[in-house]
């Protein structure tokens, strides 16, 4: 890299860690077929993204954008806020009716024939008649 690129560069970006990163993303942009803003002049990729950045011939706040959504590891999509509180709404009446259903079945007295009590006493009465 020319040092004259990297200085020119500063005064857009002084951040010189920050100015790496956009060059680098930018670098990348252009070897995946992103279209040179500026002369290639028999220079490297990265080379020309610095030239790119010091005549600001790129957008530095979408390159910022695209590197920061190229970092994030989880995508955050925005969910309007009224169809999320109605799908809680029918979401907490469908647990109580399953709750309700389910507490109305526990209510319920067990017939004396089923269950695992009535089987343990029947096998028990013929062992005291005999």
């Amino acid at each position: 890299m020319a040092r004259v690129t990297v200085e020119d560069c500063v005064l857009k970006v002084p951040n010189r860690f920050e100015l790496v990163m956009l060059a680098a993303k930018r670098s990348r942009d252009i070897s995946g077929g992103g279209q040179l803003t500026v002369e290639r002049d028999n220079d490297k990729n990265p080379v020309c993204a610095l030239r790119e950045i010091a005549d600001s011939t790129v957008e530095l706040d979408n390159l910022r954008n695209a590197l920061v959504k190229g970092l994030q590891k989880q995508v955050e999509v925005d969910v309007p806020e009224d169809d999320v509180m109605e799908l809680l709404a029918s979401e907490q009446e469908v647990a109580g009716v399953v709750q309700s259903a389910a507490d109305d079945e526990d209510d319920e007295p067990l017939p004396e024939g089923d269950g695992e009590a009535a089987d343990a006493g029947a096998e028990e009465k013929p062992a005291e008649e005999g």
